[in-house]
Protein backbone atom coordinates (compact mmCIF):
# COMPACT_ATOMS: atom_id res chain seq x y z
CA UNK A 1 0.00 0.00 0.00
CA UNK A 2 2.51 2.46 1.00
CA UNK A 3 4.98 1.83 -2.04
CA UNK A 4 1.61 2.23 -4.41
CA UNK A 5 0.66 5.89 -2.22
CA UNK A 6 4.43 6.59 -3.39
CA UNK A 7 3.77 5.55 -6.46
CA UNK A 8 1.14 7.82 -6.77
CA UNK A 9 2.59 10.88 -5.10
CA UNK A 10 5.89 10.68 -8.25
CA UNK A 11 3.59 10.63 -10.70
CA UNK A 12 1.60 13.40 -9.24
CA UNK A 13 4.72 15.64 -8.85
CA UNK A 14 6.16 14.71 -12.10
CA UNK A 15 3.16 15.72 -13.87
CA UNK A 16 2.96 19.22 -12.10
CA UNK A 17 6.27 19.52 -13.08
CA UNK A 18 6.10 19.15 -16.36
CA UNK A 19 2.54 21.10 -17.02
CA UNK A 20 4.75 23.91 -15.27
CA UNK A 21 7.40 23.40 -17.77
CA UNK A 22 5.17 22.89 -21.11
CA UNK A 23 3.10 25.96 -20.00
CA UNK A 24 6.20 28.15 -20.03
CA UNK A 25 7.14 27.13 -23.09
CA UNK A 26 3.86 27.35 -24.49
CA UNK A 27 3.11 30.63 -23.21
CA UNK A 28 6.72 32.17 -24.44
CA UNK A 29 5.77 31.25 -27.54
CA UNK A 30 2.24 32.80 -27.86
CA UNK A 31 2.63 35.57 -25.81
CA UNK A 32 3.03 38.21 -28.53
CA UNK A 33 -0.15 37.31 -29.39
CA UNK A 34 -1.98 37.78 -26.38
CA UNK A 35 -0.40 40.95 -25.52
CA UNK A 36 -2.33 42.37 -28.85
CA UNK A 37 -5.47 40.88 -27.83
CA UNK A 38 -5.23 42.77 -24.64
CA UNK A 39 -4.44 45.90 -26.38
CA UNK A 40 -7.47 45.14 -28.92
CA UNK A 41 -10.12 44.80 -25.45
CA UNK A 42 -8.60 48.23 -23.35
CA UNK A 43 -8.90 49.99 -27.45
CA UNK A 44 -12.08 52.29 -26.90
CA UNK A 45 -12.98 51.96 -23.12
CA UNK A 46 -12.27 55.81 -22.12
CA UNK A 47 -12.67 57.30 -26.18
CA UNK A 48 -15.88 56.11 -27.68
CA UNK A 49 -14.02 58.06 -30.70
CA UNK A 50 -11.58 56.26 -31.48
CA UNK A 51 -10.85 54.76 -34.84
CA UNK A 52 -11.36 51.24 -35.42
CA UNK A 53 -8.18 48.91 -35.50
CA UNK A 54 -7.34 45.47 -35.83
CA UNK A 55 -4.43 42.89 -34.33
CA UNK A 56 -2.25 43.50 -37.61
CA UNK A 57 -2.31 47.32 -37.13
CA UNK A 58 -1.69 47.35 -32.87
CA UNK A 59 1.26 44.87 -34.14
CA UNK A 60 2.99 47.32 -36.49
CA UNK A 61 1.98 50.21 -33.77
CA UNK A 62 3.89 48.34 -31.25
CA UNK A 63 6.92 47.72 -33.07
CA UNK A 64 7.65 51.13 -34.64
CA UNK A 65 6.94 52.95 -31.58
CA UNK A 66 8.92 51.05 -29.08
CA UNK A 67 10.69 47.90 -30.97
CA UNK A 68 10.07 44.08 -31.57
CA UNK A 69 11.25 43.25 -27.52
CA UNK A 70 8.27 45.32 -26.28
CA UNK A 71 5.90 42.58 -27.94
CA UNK A 72 7.14 40.39 -24.77
CA UNK A 73 6.13 43.39 -22.37
CA UNK A 74 4.48 41.49 -19.18
CA UNK A 75 5.85 37.86 -20.07
CA UNK A 76 7.67 38.22 -16.60
CA UNK A 77 4.54 38.15 -14.46
CA UNK A 78 2.94 35.40 -17.10
CA UNK A 79 5.35 33.06 -16.20
CA UNK A 80 4.94 33.23 -12.71
CA UNK A 81 0.89 32.68 -13.21
CA UNK A 82 1.65 29.80 -14.84
CA UNK A 83 4.08 28.23 -11.80
CA UNK A 84 0.24 27.98 -10.31
CA UNK A 85 -2.11 28.21 -12.58
CA UNK A 86 -1.84 25.23 -14.89
CA UNK A 87 -0.53 22.80 -12.78
CA UNK A 88 -3.66 23.36 -10.50
CA UNK A 89 -5.77 23.05 -13.39
CA UNK A 90 -4.59 19.99 -15.20
CA UNK A 91 -3.80 17.91 -12.49
CA UNK A 92 -7.08 18.81 -11.11
CA UNK A 93 -9.27 18.27 -13.44
CA UNK A 94 -7.82 14.65 -14.06
CA UNK A 95 -7.65 13.93 -10.44
CA UNK A 96 -11.64 15.71 -9.96
CA UNK A 97 -12.41 13.41 -12.89
CA UNK A 98 -11.21 10.09 -11.43
CA UNK A 99 -12.54 10.53 -8.30
CA UNK A 100 -16.21 11.37 -10.25
CA UNK A 101 -15.51 8.06 -12.56
CA UNK A 102 -12.43 6.12 -11.33
CA UNK A 103 -13.37 3.18 -13.74
CA UNK A 104 -13.44 4.81 -16.84
CA UNK A 105 -12.86 8.23 -18.04
CA UNK A 106 -13.77 7.95 -21.13
CA UNK A 107 -17.70 6.98 -20.27
CA UNK A 108 -17.99 9.82 -18.28
CA UNK A 109 -20.47 12.43 -19.67
CA UNK A 110 -19.25 15.66 -21.10
CA UNK A 111 -21.43 18.31 -18.85
CA UNK A 112 -19.89 16.73 -16.41
CA UNK A 113 -16.09 16.98 -17.58
CA UNK A 114 -17.62 20.57 -18.17
CA UNK A 115 -18.39 20.81 -14.59
CA UNK A 116 -15.06 19.43 -13.70
CA UNK A 117 -12.84 21.24 -15.55
CA UNK A 118 -14.43 24.81 -14.74
CA UNK A 119 -14.35 24.26 -10.89
CA UNK A 120 -10.35 23.17 -11.76
CA UNK A 121 -10.35 26.39 -13.18
CA UNK A 122 -11.63 28.94 -11.01
CA UNK A 123 -9.56 27.34 -8.25
CA UNK A 124 -6.01 27.37 -9.96
CA UNK A 125 -7.52 31.72 -11.03
CA UNK A 126 -8.21 32.18 -7.40
CA UNK A 127 -4.57 31.39 -6.70
CA UNK A 128 -2.81 33.16 -9.60
CA UNK A 129 -4.77 35.87 -9.66
CA UNK A 130 -2.12 38.58 -8.55
CA UNK A 131 0.16 37.49 -11.14
CA UNK A 132 -2.69 37.91 -13.72
CA UNK A 133 -3.59 41.49 -12.77
CA UNK A 134 0.27 42.25 -12.89
CA UNK A 135 0.63 41.35 -16.15
CA UNK A 136 -2.36 43.09 -17.77
CA UNK A 137 -1.39 46.13 -16.35
CA UNK A 138 2.22 45.78 -17.80
CA UNK A 139 1.03 44.70 -21.28
CA UNK A 140 -1.56 48.10 -20.87
CA UNK A 141 1.73 50.38 -19.94
CA UNK A 142 2.79 49.82 -23.69
CA UNK A 143 0.19 52.41 -24.15
CA UNK A 144 1.56 54.89 -21.81
CA UNK A 145 5.05 54.78 -23.32
CA UNK A 146 3.73 55.12 -26.55
CA UNK A 147 2.27 58.51 -25.35
CA UNK A 148 5.76 59.47 -24.38
CA UNK A 149 4.69 58.67 -21.28
CA UNK A 150 6.13 57.12 -17.79
CA UNK A 151 5.19 53.10 -17.26
CA UNK A 152 3.20 52.47 -13.89
CA UNK A 153 6.00 49.74 -13.29
CA UNK A 154 9.03 48.98 -14.37
CA UNK A 155 8.52 45.25 -13.37
CA UNK A 156 6.78 42.06 -11.90
CA UNK A 157 7.90 42.74 -8.24
CA UNK A 158 7.61 46.65 -8.79
CA UNK A 159 4.41 46.02 -9.52
CA UNK A 160 3.19 44.11 -7.03
CA UNK A 161 4.37 46.41 -4.28
CA UNK A 162 3.24 49.47 -5.89
CA UNK A 163 -0.66 47.67 -5.62
CA UNK A 164 -0.25 46.46 -2.13
CA UNK A 165 0.51 49.84 -1.53
CA UNK A 166 -1.78 52.33 -2.98
CA UNK A 167 -4.79 49.38 -3.36
CA UNK A 168 -4.25 46.98 0.13
CA UNK A 169 -3.39 43.65 -0.45
CA UNK A 170 -6.70 43.08 -1.92
CA UNK A 171 -6.16 44.85 -4.38
CA UNK A 172 -3.99 41.14 -5.89
CA UNK A 173 -7.19 40.52 -6.21
CA UNK A 174 -8.85 43.32 -8.12
CA UNK A 175 -11.04 41.91 -11.58
CA UNK A 176 -11.21 38.43 -9.41
CA UNK A 177 -14.65 37.37 -10.20
CA UNK A 178 -14.77 38.63 -13.82
CA UNK A 179 -11.15 36.44 -13.88
CA UNK A 180 -12.72 33.38 -11.77
CA UNK A 181 -16.10 33.59 -14.44
CA UNK A 182 -13.82 33.66 -17.67
CA UNK A 183 -11.18 30.36 -15.49
CA UNK A 184 -14.73 28.47 -15.23
CA UNK A 185 -15.69 29.10 -18.59
CA UNK A 186 -11.90 28.84 -20.94
CA UNK A 187 -11.39 25.24 -18.84
CA UNK A 188 -15.01 24.44 -19.21
CA UNK A 189 -14.67 24.42 -22.81
CA UNK A 190 -10.49 23.47 -23.11
CA UNK A 191 -10.44 20.89 -20.58
CA UNK A 192 -13.59 19.17 -21.25
CA UNK A 193 -13.57 19.26 -25.20
CA UNK A 194 -9.80 18.54 -25.21
CA UNK A 195 -10.38 15.50 -23.27
CA UNK A 196 -14.03 14.19 -25.38
CA UNK A 197 -12.36 15.32 -28.70
CA UNK A 198 -8.82 13.20 -28.52
CA UNK A 199 -10.95 10.52 -26.69
CA UNK A 200 -13.29 10.49 -29.84
CA UNK A 201 -10.77 10.74 -32.62
CA UNK A 202 -9.50 7.71 -31.07
CA UNK A 203 -12.73 5.38 -30.33
CA UNK A 204 -13.37 5.93 -34.16
CA UNK A 205 -9.75 5.22 -34.82
CA UNK A 206 -9.62 8.74 -36.94
CA UNK A 207 -6.15 8.99 -35.38
CA UNK A 208 -4.17 6.52 -32.52
CA UNK A 209 -3.00 8.43 -29.45
CA UNK A 210 -0.69 10.57 -31.33
CA UNK A 211 0.69 14.15 -32.39
CA UNK A 212 -2.28 13.67 -34.43
CA UNK A 213 -5.00 13.05 -32.56
CA UNK A 214 -3.26 15.94 -29.85
CA UNK A 215 -3.70 18.54 -32.65
CA UNK A 216 -7.46 18.01 -33.54
CA UNK A 217 -8.01 17.66 -29.88
CA UNK A 218 -6.76 21.11 -29.34
CA UNK A 219 -7.79 23.14 -32.11
CA UNK A 220 -11.71 21.90 -31.14
CA UNK A 221 -11.12 23.15 -27.47
CA UNK A 222 -9.33 26.12 -28.44
CA UNK A 223 -12.01 26.93 -30.04
CA UNK A 224 -14.84 26.38 -28.01
CA UNK A 225 -13.24 27.80 -24.98
CA UNK A 226 -12.53 31.21 -27.00
CA UNK A 227 -16.01 31.35 -27.75
CA UNK A 228 -17.48 30.94 -24.83
CA UNK A 229 -14.81 32.88 -22.83
CA UNK A 230 -14.32 36.17 -24.94
CA UNK A 231 -17.09 38.08 -22.94
CA UNK A 232 -15.46 37.50 -19.46
CA UNK A 233 -12.27 37.92 -21.01
CA UNK A 234 -12.69 41.39 -21.82
CA UNK A 235 -14.89 42.18 -18.48
CA UNK A 236 -11.70 40.86 -16.94
CA UNK A 237 -8.86 42.57 -19.09
CA UNK A 238 -10.59 46.26 -18.15
CA UNK A 239 -11.47 45.65 -14.45
CA UNK A 240 -7.88 44.96 -13.81
CA UNK A 241 -6.35 47.69 -15.89
CA UNK A 242 -7.98 50.06 -13.75
CA UNK A 243 -5.84 51.42 -10.98
CA UNK A 244 -7.43 52.69 -7.11
CA UNK A 245 -6.00 55.82 -7.22
CA UNK A 246 -7.02 59.47 -6.19
CA UNK A 247 -5.48 60.70 -9.99
CA UNK A 248 -7.11 57.85 -11.85
CA UNK A 249 -10.44 57.99 -12.93
CA UNK A 250 -12.59 54.93 -12.17
CA UNK A 251 -14.57 53.62 -15.02
CA UNK A 252 -16.12 50.61 -14.11
CA UNK A 253 -17.24 49.91 -9.77
CA UNK A 254 -18.44 46.31 -11.14
CA UNK A 255 -18.20 43.56 -13.62
CA UNK A 256 -21.47 44.08 -14.44
CA UNK A 257 -20.98 47.68 -14.54
CA UNK A 258 -18.08 46.95 -17.05
CA UNK A 259 -20.58 44.61 -19.32
CA UNK A 260 -23.24 47.28 -19.43
CA UNK A 261 -21.17 50.04 -20.13
CA UNK A 262 -19.17 48.36 -22.99
CA UNK A 263 -22.35 47.06 -24.57
CA UNK A 264 -23.72 50.50 -24.55
CA UNK A 265 -20.65 53.01 -25.54
CA UNK A 266 -19.14 50.04 -28.10
CA UNK A 267 -22.19 47.61 -28.90
CA UNK A 268 -22.23 43.79 -28.13
CA UNK A 269 -19.77 42.98 -30.37
CA UNK A 270 -17.26 45.07 -28.25
CA UNK A 271 -17.79 41.60 -25.72
CA UNK A 272 -15.32 39.37 -28.57
CA UNK A 273 -12.99 42.06 -28.87
CA UNK A 274 -9.59 40.05 -29.45
CA UNK A 275 -11.53 37.04 -30.44
CA UNK A 276 -9.18 36.25 -33.16
CA UNK A 277 -5.90 36.72 -31.76
CA UNK A 278 -7.32 34.71 -28.20
CA UNK A 279 -8.30 32.09 -31.14
CA UNK A 280 -4.81 32.13 -32.49
CA UNK A 281 -3.48 32.02 -29.23
CA UNK A 282 -4.84 29.48 -27.52
CA UNK A 283 -4.83 27.16 -30.63
CA UNK A 284 -0.08 27.23 -30.48
CA UNK A 285 -0.80 27.59 -27.06
CA UNK A 286 -2.43 24.39 -26.65
CA UNK A 287 -0.74 22.48 -28.97
CA UNK A 288 2.30 23.37 -27.91
CA UNK A 289 1.40 22.43 -23.69
CA UNK A 290 -1.02 18.94 -25.17
CA UNK A 291 1.95 17.52 -27.20
CA UNK A 292 4.65 18.50 -24.54
CA UNK A 293 2.45 17.16 -21.66
CA UNK A 294 0.63 13.89 -23.41
CA UNK A 295 4.63 12.87 -24.47
CA UNK A 296 5.39 12.90 -20.55
CA UNK A 297 1.90 11.13 -19.86
CA UNK A 298 3.31 8.31 -22.65
CA UNK A 299 6.54 8.02 -21.40
CA UNK A 300 5.40 7.93 -17.84
CA UNK A 301 3.33 5.02 -18.36
CA UNK A 302 5.78 2.80 -20.15
CA UNK A 303 8.10 3.93 -17.42
CA UNK A 304 5.44 2.61 -14.73
CA UNK A 305 6.41 6.19 -12.30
Amino acid sequence: MKQSEGHGQTHTKMKILLSSVSAMMAETTTFPIDLIKTRLQLHGQSDSLARPTNAFRVASEIVRQQGPLSLYKGLSPAIIRHLFYTPIRIVGYENLRNLVVADNAASLFLSSKALVGGISGVIAQIVASPADLVKVRMQADGRMVSKGLRPRYLGPFEALNQIIHTEGFGGLWKGVLPNVQRAFLVNMGELACYDQAKHFVIHNQIADDNIYAHTLASILSGLSATALSCPADVVKTRMMNQAASKEDKILYTSSYDCLVKTVRSEGLRALWKGFFPTWARLGPWQFVFWVSYEKFRQFAELSSF
